[in-house]
């Protein structure tokens, strides 16, 4: 099996495994409650905290907030942040659905959203994006990292161009497919807001945290016992925060090499791919995460493609895993033309990847092209 859908979701190490059943069975107490095991198990989830923080480079310049998942965390910061009545909202174009959807919704409840248009890449494009840009805007959310092509986007440009053009405004970065594949660092660059998720590097699913910087508050989308410094309330879930951190650490240890393996994986497979199928457009930049790669095949339909590869037992994705039943946007605002817009796949590679790898998915294509094109009309 090779499995090239990574962006979607990853394969948990089994020291993560081992970390749940160890917290789900022994140190299971109630974070909350004041006797010592309990107290004990507090700790360890400040510990996790500490952690996580000192890989975003967050450490001194803010807090971290655990939440079920990345989309709840972008939803947290989205609903949760101040806006005024007919405040403006600015969010990229491509962003994920957790943060799209969100401020569809805020739309409708009155506020002034605008979409920041992308290059042809994924990545948002920073002159219309200024444009966009103006003292009445509260909020703006610009994902460091496309969940779709891979592209990166210049944070801490953003950041200084949102404080000069509006300085009321909080920024926030869905940071899901960033954190572990490409530099962070949220003190640096005056990040108000960043989303993570563990299940993205090696984790477990069910677990993300939302970045607070200092001096920012948010008002909690969930009320009850105020954990989490009142902006999650309800029990912690221990296992997945340990797990959670067991995992960055693990990801964290061998990051330089691992993402190089990548790199190479992303190179060799985009070769292969345009010696075997020379019409394919490569969607992804080069100077982009290491980890995803997609391009546009010519005159095929990508869920076709996928499901060829899938009797190879080679796993692809046509998009985010999240949306992959509605159609994707993407397919209008990159601009193919109408010979590569349904073709567009995506491959997501992992540490547990081999170079190899790539090698057979390219030649497996190779053979379903030729295979697909008995039945291309003539």
């Amino acid at each position: 099996m090779i499995y090239f859908d990574n962006a979607a979701t990853t394969k948990m190490y089994p020291e993560c495994v081992y970390e749940m059943q160890k917290w789900a069975e022994y140190d299971y107490f109630n974070p909350s409650a004041l006797y010592k095991p309990s107290v004990e198990v507090k700790k360890a989830i400040d510990g996790a905290r500490k952690t996580l923080l000192k890989y975003l480079k967050g450490s001194t310049s803010g807090r971290l907030i655990f939440t079920s998942s990345g989309t709840e965390a972008d939803n947290l910061a989205l609903f949760g942040s101040k806006k005024w009545n007919g405040a403006g909202i600015v969010v990229g174009d491509g962003e994920h659905d957790a943060v799209r959807a969100a401020a569809l919704e805020l739309k409708s409840k009155g506020y002034n959203v605008k979409f920041s248009p992308i290059n042809r890449d994924g990545s948002v494009n920073m002159e219309k994006l200024e444009q966009l840009l103006d003292e009445n805007v509260a909020f703006v959310s610009i994902m460091h990292v496309s969940n779709e092509t891979g592209a990166v986007n210049d944070i801490a440009s953003i950041s200084k161009l949102v404080r000069k053009k509006s300085p009321r405004a909080l920024f926030h970065s869905d940071g899901v497919q960033a954190f572990g594949k490409v530099s962070v660092n949220l003190a640096a660059w005056d990040v108000d807001l960043y989303s993570i998720s563990a299940h993205k590097l090696h984790g477990p699913k069910g677990i993300g945290a939302l970045y607070l910087k200092n001096g920012v508050n948010l008002k909690p989308l969930i009320f009850g016992g105020g954990q989490e410094d009142g902006l999650r309330s309800s029990t912690e879930n221990t296992p997945a925060i340990m797990a959670f951190e067991i995992a960055a650490d693990k990801y964290f240890e061998n990051i330089e090499d691992n993402n190089n393996k990548k790199r190479v994986i992303f190179e060799r497979l985009s070769n292969l791919i345009l010696r075997y199928a020379p019409d394919t457009v490569i969607i992804s930049p080069e100077n982009g995460a290491p980890h995803i790669l997609t391009v546009a095949f010519k005159d095929v339909r990508g869920e076709t493609l996928l499901h060829a590869l899938e009797e190879y037992q080679i796993y692809v994705g046509i998009g985010s895993a999240c949306s992959s039943k509605r159609e994707s946007r993407f397919k209008q605002l990159l601009g193919l033309d109408e010979s590569h817009k349904e073709g567009i796949v995506r491959f997501s590679f992992s540490e547990f990847n081999e170079i190899s790898d790539a090698d057979t998915a390219a030649e497996k294509i190779k053979e379903c092209f030729e295979k697909l094109s008995k039945y291309k009309r003539r």
